[in-house]
């Protein structure tokens, strides 16, 4: 204690700029940064090395890729912006692990990214240890200031949009494995009757959709605006193993009309006639579990935008769009088959609310080009470019799926794909104008 009257000296003043502010708040936020880091690395527990190291489309990563990405977006947004004179632990990974910052520099190729044996496995966990013990450092000075809290809160959302890729890619690591490797023993989902498919009346009008307030939401879900609902209605659940498997039945492959065009000739080229990671037979379907019996009242899963669209035609209906769906999850809580049940597949609908299955199981396409809402800002530099730039030749994507972390989806969250994509967690829910 200073002596009343004592001016302190200048290296005390040094000592108390220097010490902790740690607030309940920062407190939280730690215990959090600790939690989410500790559940990527958690969820490559089940896998060998060599698991980690695979690329098998452009579009996927390997999981050593995601581990250090996700780790140079808090040393380059974070440690970079906020630490002066800080140091990159290894400058040349600014190069390997950019993913598509154009602003901070060029990036290595994202088609050849499983052509990297080094760094290895254990000095990318090293490298994150490294930078986890220097983001805890700075969140104990300086985590009461707002930007500091918000990139931080900031990359552990984009840290959990990397566990879900991370266990997508791992998935189609295995699949193309003649093996039929599993990645983990895990429980099957409950068995359950089929449910008749029914469309519940929504009303027309006004709505306001967009994320509004003081809770965390990506720039993409701003600003919240009005918009004009028509008269509708939405399936009651997802379309069904079965059903979708109706549709390979009646020739929905092999029916050209059922098609938009770039979808007839995307099915065409590739010799497309069932949903990705289906047995030729219509049997079996790989999971993360290995190969399983398809469950026939589980969601149809790993379908394009093309055979999304398809079906919804062969069934005399449409896809919904964006404001329909989050005007109906908006009165939903959060729930559902997400990766907090632990079963990491599609589960078949259980008993509840009208409008089932929004969130969870399977990311639902949306009859929805994915562009800015009216009055969109992008956040301001390098990170403008995380959202923003995509808002071109693709659709959007609602309802998280069953590798979603539930804290990280909500009603206004909005991903998007481009409408030939179909390795991830993707399916179907129908809906008709009224």
């Amino acid at each position: 204690m200073i002596a009343a009257g004592t001016a302190p000296s200048p290296q005390a003043m040094a000592n108390a700029q220097l010490a902790p502010r740690v607030t309940a708040g920062t407190d939280a936020l730690i215990a959090r940064y600790r939690r989410v880091r500790a559940t990527t690395l958690a969820l490559t527990a089940p896998l060998a090395v060599e698991d980690q190291v695979v690329q098998v489309v452009p579009e996927t990563s390997p999981t050593k890729w995601h581990l250090a990405h996700t780790t140079w977006f808090f040393e380059r947004f974070v440690l970079g912006a906020h630490c002066p004179g800080y140091t990159p632990i290894d400058a040349r990974y600014e190069h390997l692990f950019n993913s598509y910052y154009y602003t901070v520099g060029e990036m290595h190729a994202r088609s050849q990214r499983g052509l990297l044996s080094r760094p290895t496995v254990a000095e990318v966990r090293d490298y994150r240890a490294r930078v986890d013990d220097a983001v805890e450092g700075l969140l104990r000075t300086r985590g009461d200031e707002e930007r500091v809290a918000f990139l931080v809160t900031l990359g552990l959302h984009h840290e959990q949009q990397h566990q879900e890729l991370l266990l997508t890619d791992v998935k189609q690591v295995l699949f193309v494995n003649p093996l039929g490797p599993a990645y983990d023993a895990l429980p099957a989902p409950p068995k359950a009757r089929a449910t008749s498919l029914a469309f519940v009346h929504r009303g027309g009008g006004e709505a306001a959709i967009g994320a509004a307030g003081d809770e965390f939401c990506f720039d993409n879900e701003t600003p919240r605006h009005r918009v004009l609902l028509g008269e509708h209605a939405l399936a009651s659940r997802l379309v069904t193993n079965a059903e979708y498997r109706e549709f390979i039945a009646a020739g929905g492959y092999t029916t050209p009309e059922l098609w938009l065009a770039d979808g007839w000739t995307t099915i065409r080229a590739c010799g497309w006639n069932r949903p990705l990671c289906w047995s030729e037979d219509l049997v079996r379907e790989f999971t993360l579990s290995g190969w399983r019996e398809i469950d026939e009242v589980a969601p149809v899963c790993h379908v394009s935008f093309y055979e999304a669209d398809a079906f919804a035609r062969f069934a005399g209906a449409r896809l919904p769009r964006e404001e329909e769906w989050e005007v109906a999850a908006t009165a939903e809580q959060v729930g559902g088959n997400l990766r907090d049940a632990g079963y990491l597949q599609p589960a078949p609908a259980a008993q509840g609310p009208s409008i089932a299955q929004l969130y969870g199981d399977v990311w639902e396409w949306c009859a929805s080009a994915y562009g800015p809402y009216p009055g969109f800002r992008p956040l301001g530099g390098s990170l403008g470019e995380y959202n923003g730039k995509f808002m071109c030749n693709q659709l959007v994507v609602r309802g998280g799926s069953c590798i979603t972390a539930a804290e990280h989806i909500r009603a206004t969250y909005r991903s998007f794909f481009y409408p030939h994509d179909r390795w991830q967690f993707l399916g179907v829910r129908l809906a008709k104008d009224l």
